[in-house]
C-alpha cells in the first residue's frame, strides 16, 4: 500500500494536477460560477429584490432593438480600436527609446510605469478635473496663450468626451504595453542586429526585418491583453462620465452596471454582459491564429 501511494505521489502528472487544484478552486468560485449566473441571469427577468423566470432570449430580441445599447457597442469598439492602436504605437515608441542608452535609464522606466501602477479611480478623477467645464487646466492655459476665448466642455460634448476618455485610457495603457515590448526587445541578441548591419541594412530596415519580426509573438500577447483591458473597461469611463452626455460614451460595460445595479433589471444588465463574450473570445482567437501562423514555440519552427 505504501509502495502504491509512493508511486502515485511520484507521478509528475499527478503532482501536477494536485498542485493546480488550488488555482483551479480559486477559478471555479470566482470566475466560472460567477461567469455561468451571469449567463443564466441573463436568459431570466431577474430584477434586484424579485427572483425572476425563465424568459428564453427575450432580453436579447430587446437588446437588438435598444438604439442605446446600439450605441454603446459602437462607442466600445471605436473606443477599443482607437485606443488600442495609439497605444501600440507609442508603446512600441517608447520602448524602443527606454532600450537605448539614456541617462538615468532605471529612474525614467520606473516613472513610465507611473500611469499604470496608480489606482484607475485616481486617475479617472484627475482627469475629471483636467476636464473640468470651469477649472480645466487645459482651458486655462489655451486661453492664456490666445488660442481661445472660453473654457471647452470637453465631458459635455459628444465628440469631446469620446476623445477625452480615450486619451485617459491611452495615458494609463501606454505604460503596460512600453515595459512589456522593452522586456522582449531586451531578449533580441544584438548579433542578428551586427549581422544586419554588416549586410547594409539601414536602421529602418533592421527595424522592419528584424525587430517586428521578433517581437511578433509579444507583440501579440500584449496587444490580445490591452484589447481585452481597454473593451472591458469601467472604472475609467464610470468616474468620468458616467456614459453621458446623451449615452455619448456609455461602452457595453457600464451600460450593463447602469441597467442591473441602479436600474434594477439584473436579467437585462447580465444580458448585456453576456453580449460581450463572443466579442472577446473572437479577439483571444485572433492572436492564437496569428501565433499558430507564425508557428513559434520556445525558439522552434515546428508546431
Amino acid at each position: 500500500m505504501n509502495n502504491a501511494l509512493s508511486r502515485f505521489f511520484d507521478n509528475r502528472n499527478v503532482l501536477g494536477l494536485l498542485f493546480m487544484l488550488p488555482a483551479a478552486a480559486l477559478l471555479l468560485v470566482f470566475l466560472t460560477y460567477p461567469l455561468g449566473l451571469g449567463v443564466w441571469l441573463g436568459f431570466t427577468d431577474t430584477k434586484v429584490g424579485r427572483a425572476g423566470g425563465w424568459i428564453g432570449i427575450e432580453n436579447y430580441e430587446f437588446l437588438v432593438t435598444d438604439s442605446v445599447f446600439t450605441l454603446s457597442v459602437f462607442n466600445t469598439f471605436v473606443y477599443t480600436v482607437v485606443a488600442s492602436v495609439i497605444k501600440f504605437i507609442l508603446g512600441l515608441w517608447l520602448a524602443l527609446l527606454l532600450n537605448k542608452h539614456i541617462p538615468f535609464k532605471s529612474f525614467v522606466r520606473a516613472i513610465v510605469l507611473l500611469p499604470f501602477i496608480v489606482p484607475t479611480v485616481l486617475s479617472a478623477i484627475a482627469f475629471w478635473w483636467i476636464y473640468d467645464a470651469q477649472f480645466s487646466i487645459v482651458s486655462w492655459v489655451l486661453m492664456k496663450v490666445g488660442i481661445i476665448d472660453q473654457y471647452i466642455n470637453f465631458l459635455g460634448e459628444p465628440n469631446l468626451a469620446r476623445m477625452s476618455t480615450i486619451i485617459a485610457n491611452i495615458w494609463r495603457g501606454v505604460p503596460f504595453v512600453a515595459i512589456c515590448l522593452l522586456a522582449g526587445l531586451q531578449t533580441i541578441p544584438p548579433s542578428m542586429y551586427e549581422a544586419a548591419s554588416i549586410d547594409g541594412a539601414s536602421p529602418w530596415q533592421q527595424f522592419w526585418h528584424v525587430t517586428l519580426p521578433m517581437l511578433s509573438p509579444i507583440i501579440a500577447v500584449v496587444m490580445t491583453f490591452s484589447v481585452l483591458f481597454t473593451f472591458t473597461d469601467f472604472q475609467l469611463i464610470w468616474v468620468l462620465t458616467r456614459g453621458g452626455p446623451i449615452n455619448a460614451t456609455h461602452l457595453m460595460a457600464t451600460l450593463s452596471f447602469q441597467r442591473a445595479i441602479p436600474g434594477g433589471a439584473l436579467g437585462e444588465g447580465a444580458a448585456i454582459a453576456t453580449a460581450m463574450i463572443p466579442f472577446l473570445l473572437a479577439a483571444i482567437a485572433i492572436s492564437w491564429f496569428g501565433m499558430q501562423r507564425r508557428k513559434w514555440q520556445q525558439g522552434s519552427d515546428n508546431d
